[in-house]
C-alpha cells in the first residue's frame, strides 16, 4: 500500500501534527514500508500457533508465599486508641 501525500496530510490533520512540505515524502516513504510489513505478517497463517503472554519462555522468579513475622494483632489493638469487635474505630471525618 503506498501512501500519497493528501493521505499524509489527512493523517497529520487527524493527529493535529504539523508536518512541514519537505517532510512529506519520507513520511510517505516510511508509514507505507510499515503497512507493506503489516500487510506481510497479515498473509503468515498463524492458526497452529498457540498464543504466548511473553515472546521469551520464562517463568517469574517469585518468593515462597511463607509467614515470616509472628501475629501481633492483640498487642497492636491493646494499644490503640478504641477498638471494638477487633476493629479499629476512628473519629468521623466526613458529616
Amino acid at each position: 500500500m503506498s501512501l500519497q501525500k493528501s493521505d499524509i496530510e489527512k493523517i497529520a490533520h487527524l493527529a493535529r501534527l504539523s508536518v512541514s512540505p519537505d517532510d512529506v515524502v519520507n513520511y510517505s516513504h516510511n508509514l507505507s514500508s510499515v503497512l507493506a510489513l503489516i500487510e506481510q505478517m497479515s498473509s503468515v497463517d498463524t492458526d497452529q500457533v498457540m498464543p504466548m503472554a511473553h515472546p521469551m519462555d520464562a517463568e517469574q522468579r517469585l518468593r515462597a508465599d511463607e509467614v515470616t513475622e509472628k501475629d501481633q494483632r492483640d498487642h497492636f489493638q491493646s494499644i490503640a486508641p478504641r477498638v471494638e469487635k477487633g476493629l479499629y474505630l476512628v473519629p468521623r471525618v466526613i458529616e
